[in-house]
């Protein structure tokens, strides 16, 4: 699950017990007492969107203070592109960490790494482990322990509005060359535009990059991919799709300016995941749920792809309150708490005994994203893949807005990752 940098959320909730009051560093000793009771103080970031996410995950929270009444869980909403940087800030100084992170997949390798997350293997947090989708799994692995469980797992689909659509007379484009043909049509016939292309977060790049059989590296091989042909390719796709007006782009506050866009029906395709379900749906477009589409991204010359992204829980190396940490690590990606989430927030679960729940396997968003979270494309589970990013959101960004061509673009990127990666080839 990605947001990106540019999401707007403010911290809620921050300094707000939901059973009483403490800080991120005062964990009141806590653990468990001779009854082998749990009490004590976790604090959780949690990087969710504020307005939809964040209500059900807070509300979550609160059931495990009724399972555990001497716990104190103190809930606080870190805003995504913000929670990387200030965990790895507060654990390198030894004050203000929380118990327990909602970490992005590609951030727990770079934790665990660091020293600043706490192994799992053994404990409490890793109850019924064999459940978990192995790709999901994989992301919490680090040089053969695990630092942290799985919660959400995700990709990426083209969000399209059937009415626009059906206003235009076309059908949903099945690669590159149909998305700027139905783009055009749908100028023609209804005056919006076509594509809102997100260009302030590298994340949204990965599925042109993909397409055209590229990658950021290859990690077996300890070889930096990004500029090779296929890397240059993928630059060139989306230059052409904002040059040739299929697309619109931003070069700032990228997510809200699309969520607006395609809730208000400005433009009638998105590119998003499933953690963009619960927010469209709450625009005026789509008022009639019914209205929502969700399809594949469409195909580059080399096929369709799309990233594996997604969230787990890790444990901070220095809590003060390790046992009921791993306690709540486990209540909140539990079977029963995965199901509550998949209900509310159509967010795919991480366990394989979830899916073929009733009500689960009847969601129509989860029952699309299923078959593509499969055949994802993995990211490089390496303590540096979580900074992988940045140099292609700078390069991203100029590309589509003219400011270097799509070959000096990708030149960049190889270049700051031979300074990143030591050794690399």
């Amino acid at each position: 699950m990605r947001r990106g940098i540019a999401a707007t959320a403010l911290v809620a909730a921050l300094g707000v017990t939901l059973a009483a009051c403490g800080s991120d560093s005062d964990s009141n000793g806590g653990g468990s007492q001779g009854s082998g009771e749990l009490s004590g103080t976790v604090t959780w970031w949690d990087t969710s969107t504020v307005g939809s996410e964040d209500k059900v995950f807070k509300k979550i929270a609160e059931g495990f203070t009724k399972k555990h009444p001497k716990v104190t869980v103190k809930y606080v909403n870190v805003p995504f592109g913000e929670a990387q940087n200030k965990f790895k800030n507060a654990a390198q100084s030894g004050s203000g960490a929380p118990d327990v992170i909602r970490s992005e997949v590609a951030w727990t390798p770079e934790f665990a790494d660091l020293g600043y997350l706490a192994p799992l293997d053994g404990t409490a947090a890793l109850k019924d482990k064999d459940d978990f989708l192995k790709q999901a799994a994989a992301s919490t692995q680090y040089n053969g322990k695990t630092y942290a469980v799985p919660q959400v797992i995700d990709s990426m689909g083209i969000f399209y509005n059937k009415k626009i659509f059906k206003d235009a007379g076309v059908q949903v484009p099945k690669n590159i060359d149909e998305l700027k043909t139905v783009s055009a049509t749908i100028k023609q016939k209804t005056g919006k535009t076509g594509l809102y292309l997100r260009g302030d977060d590298a994340y949204w790049f990965l599925s042109f990059l993909y397409g055209e059989g590229g990658n950021l590296v290859d990690a077996e091989q300890k070889k930096i991919t990004i500029g090779d042909e296929s890397g240059v390719k993928a630059f060139k796709t989306v230059k052409d799709l904002v040059d040739s007006k299929a697309a619109i782009t931003d070069a700032t506050n990228g997510w809200d300016n699309m969520q607006a866009a395609f809730k208000d029906g400005k433009v009638a395709m998105m590119i998003n995941g499933p953690w963009a379900v619960a927010d469209t749906l709450a625009g005026k477009e789509f008022a009639d749920k019914a209205n929502l589409g969700i399809a594949p991204v469409p195909a580059g010359s080399a096929g369709q792809g799309a990233p594996q992204g997604g969230h787990n829980l890790a444990v901070y190396a220095g809590s003060k309150n390790l046992d009921a940490s791993y306690a709540f690590a486990e209540y909140m990606t539990s079977a029963e708490t995965q199901r509550q989430v998949a209900k509310e927030l159509s967010l795919l679960p991480t366990r394989q005994s979830v899916f073929i729940k009733p009500d689960v396997a009847s969601n129509e968003m989860i029952t699309f994203f299923k078959p593509v979270v499969d055949k994802a494309v993995e990211r490089p589970w390496i303590p540096e893949g979580g900074s992988l990013f940045e140099p292609v959101k700078v390069e991203y960004t100029k590309v589509l807005t003219g400011q270097t061509t799509p070959d000096a673009g990708a030149k960049a990127v190889a270049d700051a990752y031979r300074k990143l990666l030591k050794d690399w080839k």
